[in-house]
């Protein structure tokens, strides 16, 4: 027997909505309710999507409500969300959540958290992460049955993600999730020459221990990103990991090229989605770019990413 964790708080916190007009619990009611707080650039949260999809697609009494909680400032943009939920394919109702309302209402901390709540609005379960899949899922199907809601058979669903959304090679990742701007950064190389809020010309050290970065370049040191104040700057870090991703992208809207190499060459089969086999890419948008996928054994490399034009704003590097 699933215990009660409380009921579904208000959701009249929310900004907007997308998919859906505004919600409350009591429209949910004689419902099986799965609420998934999101952000849209967060990896840990892509990698669960094929599931959250396939359970909506196969339980016709289950309810999926996104809430989407920005961790970055051009999260907050209501069309960045829209774009990328289409992109996405992200169908269910998603609540805007910019000022934290329904986060704090659920006492919520973590990206992505799934709550799950029977047909009387009570919060049955929660799930903090990625993974316990095959948990979750049962959840439902528990949920379902007590509400009278049940017909789907109780075999699992078969979710493995494609792309960005494949399951991060918890193996051999021995790279952590990285910040580049001042209010979370860590494992800068030669931190005493950053200069903060400020432009400064950064040389890069000749040498990089692994899961160390550097700029190179005339860079911006903010808060929550590094912007690239002139054509040429360059961002590097030695991984381990078979995945790269970078969030990043354009702060003026204009596009902005860049090139990829690994070890000093172009990264050819190892190229992420967002490049050729030559390593060029264009962040046309702010979002999670892959710039590395390993195709072989997943060994230690250095990744460079050199950037054509200026304007470009880099959040935080992500691994699988």
């Amino acid at each position: 027997m699933l215990p009660v964790e409380g009921q579904l708080p208000p959701l009249t916190g929310a900004t907007g909505w997308l998919n859906s007009g505004p919600l409350t619990p009591d429209d949910l009611r004689d419902q099986v309710v799965l609420v998934d707080f999101c952000t849209y650039t967060c990896i840990n949260w892509i990698r669960t999507l094929p599931h959250i999809r396939a359970w909506a697609e196969k339980y016709a009494g289950l309810s999926v409500l996104g809430i989407h909680t920005p961790e970055f400032g051009f999260e907050h943009d209501t069309d960045n969300v829209r774009l990328a939920a289409a992109d996405m394919h992200v169908d269910y109702p998603l609540a805007i959540d910019n000022d934290y309302s329904i986060w704090r209402a659920f006492g919520n901390m973590y990206w992505p958290a799934l709550y799950f709540a029977d047909a009387r609005g009570r919060i049955r379960h929660h799930q903090f992460g990625e993974g316990d899949y095959a948990n979750s899922e049962s959840t439902i199907q528990q949920l379902l049955a007590e509400a009278g809601l049940g017909g789907a058979d109780a075999g699992l669903v078969s979710a493995d993600g494609h792309g960005v959304e494949a399951p991060a090679d918890w193996v051999t990742l021995q790279s952590p999730e990285t910040y580049l701007g001042y209010e979370r950064a860590e494992r800068l190389a030669a931190p005493r020459d950053a200069v903060l809020d400020a432009r400064h010309v950064y040389a890069g050290p000749a040498q990089l221990t692994l899961n160390e970065w550097a700029l190179c370049g005339a860079w911006t040191l903010g808060r929550q990103a590094a912007t690239l104040d002139e054509a040429g700057g360059k961002v590097t870090y030695r991984f381990h990991a078979r995945d790269l991703h970078l969030v990043m992208g354009p702060a003026s809207g204009n596009a902005a090229r860049f090139r990829v190499e690994l070890d000093g060459r172009a990264p050819g089969d190892d190229g992420g989605l967002d490049v050729d086999d030559q390593g060029r890419g264009v962040a046309t948008q702010q979002r999670l770019y892959q710039l590395i996928r390993q195709s072989g054994p997943v060994t230690e490399h250095l990744c460079e990413i050199t950037f054509l034009d200026p304007g470009v704003e880099a959040y935080v590097f992500t691994f699988g």
